[in-house]
């Protein structure tokens, strides 16, 4: 069975033109390239605070992506209500979210760690769902919610030290930074899917850029020295970040949702964590205990059945 289930595959790569086989490739790609801003946060912070570096990022993408659009002449929204919904998305999808994973990530907690964490949001975002928006759970995606979170209870269990105060590394700051970044994302995608779906992709990026950009530098004005290292290091992390994160991560996303493949991509996004924990232990010598990689792949299964079961009745 197995054998034959591998010829066919051989076979459809064989017959596949060059256009069908990047089709197929785009969702992967989308997610590797995805995967890597966990570790352009790892490479930067030494040289940038979280607010500050975020803020630089924010205004180089914009600096690139409005002539973009209007290079290709997209409409920007016509309702103020539109642009101050497009506003508070953009407040917590990039803002609140971002900079949670970043101060996360500044304060010692390990980057695959920290992808975990917000990688939980399909759990979340499916949790409020029913309440918010007056959608029903399933029992499997019941089971999923049970699973993720027995799954990052082993993980963060894992990581406990009894010679520290919380755990090795990081405290409850970096923990509580982390969470709030995956209740922004979560609350963000809930108001986004309530109030935003008429927004135009690129525009309303720009948009939602602009409002984490005055969010994170009031944020910067507060709390930070604003003070930068301009180290080559630095430099090549915010150009990865900016030109394959902010530019062309969400350019793919746009061709994949013109192809009709945005379902691939949400199915891929539980790739995420574990792509960037190999990444960081590649880079980084992150590591976690058998028990922590075990609690990692039960948190991937429970997003995993959220995920499809949730798609499989949007296509029913």
């Amino acid at each position: 069975m197995a054998t034959s289930s591998l010829s066919r595959l051989t076979a459809t790569l064989r017959n596949a033109t060059p256009g069908e086989l990047g089709l197929a490739a785009m969702p992967v790609l989308f997610v590797l390239l995805w995967s890597t801003g966990f570790i352009g946060a790892k490479f930067g912070l030494p040289y940038a605070e979280p607010f500050t570096f975020l803020f630089i990022r924010f205004i180089c993408t914009l600096v690139l992506l409005v002539p973009l659009i209007i290079m290709l002449r997209a409409s920007w929204p016509t309702s103020p209500a539109l642009w101050g919904h497009i506003a508070v998305t953009g407040c917590l999808v990039h803002g609140t979210y971002l900079g949670g994973v970043f101060y996360g990530i500044y304060l010692g907690m390990p980057a695959g760690l920290a992808s975990l964490l917000v990688g939980l949001q399909p759990l979340l975002t499916a949790a409020c769902a029913g309440p918010l928006l007056g959608e029903t759970l399933t029992k499997r995606q019941w089971l999923g919610l049970v699973l993720g979170l027995l799954g990052i209870s082993l993980v963060l269990g894992s990581k406990l030290d009894p010679s520290e105060s919380l755990f090795d590394g990081f405290g409850l700051g970096a923990l509580f930074s982390v969470t709030a970044a995956l209740l922004g994302i979560s609350i963000g995608t809930l108001y986004q899917k309530r109030f935003c779906t008429r927004m135009p992709l690129l525009p309303g990026t720009a948009i939602q850029y602009i409002a984490a950009a005055l969010l994170l530098g009031c944020g910067a004005l507060l709390f930070e020295t604003r003070e930068v290292d301009w180290t080559p290091t630095f430099m090549l992390t915010l150009a990865w970040l900016v030109l394959i994160l902010s530019i062309s991560a969400i350019l793919l996303l746009m061709a994949l949702i013109k192809k009709g493949e945005a379902s691939r991509v949400a199915s891929l996004f539980y790739l995420v964590p574990p792509v960037t924990a190999l990444q960081a232990w590649w880079l980084f010598d992150e590591r976690l205990p058998w028990l922590g990689l075990l609690g990692m792949a039960i948190a991937i299964f429970g997003v995993v059945l959220v995920v499809k079961t949730a798609q499989n009745s949007a296509k029913a």
